[in-house]
């Protein structure tokens, strides 16, 4: 981390599920001594996000101190100033002091739009969704697949989803070990706040109106474009679903593949639980015990390989099944990128 400024002061915008999320695994990390929150935008007023800071139906109690003052949430011990803006200019971000945004309300994805904040003052944004397209922000970064293309001019980086990062990191591995010619991949992912708890004019996907919690439901997903944007060799052989199921957190990915070189589920299992103990040790795990999901909720890891349900046929048709906390495992690696960011930063200030 660079020595000209420390801690790195962030901000967060939008403090929903993702925003909460990174906040509480910021607090609960080795390197909150060198990441501070210091401001959020939320539009919710200040009573709330106290509220579900301490108390969170999914992760728990929060395990420190939370109060509040007039324009500030105290949370841990450290005061974080306020603000309840709807727009990117009704913030003076430059005011702030801070070095790094943490856009978390998923609403901003152009590049147009993300540059209003550098506008007003943000001298750096980091998403916690993936950008519009390609072009729309400067990289796009998965830790384990390519964090060590940050170089520090970047201003605007997009962390990705929770499925990519769950995700291209074993296709990544698999891919280089034996070479894949075709990816077919369906997310089994938890209710998202895009859907009703009862039947309601939610949405324009009509059935994104369906009661979250009684249904599993098809919906539509940009995840191949998402694969293909950081593995750019599997271009056009990449196709993906998703379908959402009544839990509150925790997904899954079940992933087909054929491959070039023969591959059994042996063989697969013993790739993935090579590199779980080793190089993707923080990021990648591997287990063959009976588990159901809510055994992986708060767990750090992008994605958890369930070997017990590797499949094989033909000596190059491979099936996988890939656990993942799509919320907690997904705020860890927000951190990781900006921590890792920052330290290509020549100063934290440009």
């Amino acid at each position: 981390m660079p020595g000209s400024r420390s801690p790195l002061r962030l901000a967060i915008n939008g403090y929903g599920r993702i925003g909460r999320c990174f906040l509480r695994a910021l607090q609960a990390s080795t390197v909150s001594d060198r990441l501070a929150v210091v401001a959020i935008n939320e539009p919710a007023d200040l009573a709330s996000m106290a509220y579900l800071t301490e108390y969170d139906s999914t992760h728990g109690r929060f395990p420190g101190s939370v109060s509040t003052a007039p324009g500030r949430l105290c949370v841990g011990g450290r005061e974080i100033a306020v603000s309840h803006a709807e727009t990117p200019e009704a913030v003076d971000w430059a005011s702030l002091g801070i070095d790094l945004l943490v856009e978390c309300s998923g609403v901003y994805g152009r590049r147009a739009e993300l540059e209003r904040f550098l506008a007003a003052g943000c001298p750096r944004l980091l998403l916690s969704h993936p950008g519009h397209s390609a072009d729309d922000v400067d990289a796009t970064i998965v830790n384990g697949v390519n964090l060590d293309a940050l170089n520090g001019g970047e201003r605007l980086v997009s962390a990705g989803s929770c499925t990519t990062n769950a995700v291209v990191p074993v296709l990544d591995l698999l891919d280089r070990a034996c070479g894949l010619e075709q990816v077919l991949l369906t997310t089994l992912h938890s209710v998202m706040n895009d859907q009703p708890l009862i039947d309601g004019y939610h949405h324009a996907d009509l059935r994104r109106t369906r009661s979250a919690m009684q249904s599993i439901i098809p919906v539509s997903t940009g995840l191949s474009r998402g694969v293909e944007r950081l593995l750019p060799g599997l271009a056009g052989r990449v196709s993906a679903k998703a379908i959402r199921v009544p839990t509150l957190n925790v997904s899954a990915i079940d992933l087909t593949l054929t491959t070039r070189r023969p591959l059994d589920a042996a063989a697969a299992n013993r790739l993935l639980r090579d590199a779980a103990a080793g190089p993707l040790a923080r990021l990648l795990a591997y287990s063959e015990a009976a588990h159901a999901s809510i055994d992986f909720n708060h767990d750090p890891h992008s994605a958890i390989v369930d070997g017990s349900q590797t499949r094989a046929a033909g000596g190059h048709l491979l099936n996988l099944f890939v656990w993942f906390d799509n919320e907690w495992g997904f705020a860890n690696r927000l951190i990781d990128v900006a921590g890792h960011w920052a330290s290509r930063w020549t100063d934290y200030r440009q």
